[in-house]
C-alpha cells in the first residue's frame, strides 16, 4: 500500500463546523465518484485545544490532515493520471473553492510505517 497526507486549509470566512459538514457531506462523494482508486480517504480535523506546540514554533497553517491509502505505486500514479485530466481537475478545483483555500494546499507522498 502506499499513503498520501494532503494538509488543507478552510477558507477564512468558513466557521469549522461548516467548513466541516461541506468536506464530508460534498467533497468526499465528488472524490470518491471520480477518483476510485482511493482505497481509503480519512479526515482527521486538527483541534488545537490540548495540543502540544513547542514554545517558539509557527501554529499549524492548516486545518485538516487528510490520508489517502492506494494499494501500490501504479494505483497512485493512475489516480493521479485521472485527477490531472482537464474536465476532472476543473471539477475538483470548482469544489475545493466552496470550502478550502487552496492556496494553502500541499500534498505528500509518505513511507507509512508501524510499531515494530
Amino acid at each position: 500500500m502506499i499513503k498520501a497526507i494532503a494538509l488543507l486549509k478552510a477558507r477564512s470566512d468558513l466557521p469549522r463546523e461548516e467548513f466541516m459538514r461541506y468536506y464530508e457531506t460534498r467533497h468526499v462523494p465528488l472524490v470518491r465518484s471520480l477518483l476510485p482508486e482511493t482505497l481509503e480517504y480519512r479526515r482527521n480535523y486538527i483541534q488545537l485545544e490540548g495540543a502540544y506546540i513547542y514554545e517558539g514554533a509557527s501554529p499549524p497553517d492548516f486545518d485538516v490532515i487528510t490520508e489517502m491509502w492506494y494499494a501500490d505505486r501504479p494505483s497512485y500514479e493512475r489516480m493521479m493520471a485521472i485527477a490531472t485530466r482537464p474536465e476532472i481537475a476543473q471539477r475538483i478545483a470548482e469544489d475545493e473553492l466552496n470550502f478550502l483555500d487552496r492556496s494553502r494546499t500541499r500534498m505528500f507522498l509518505v513511507e507509512e510505517r508501524g510499531a515494530p
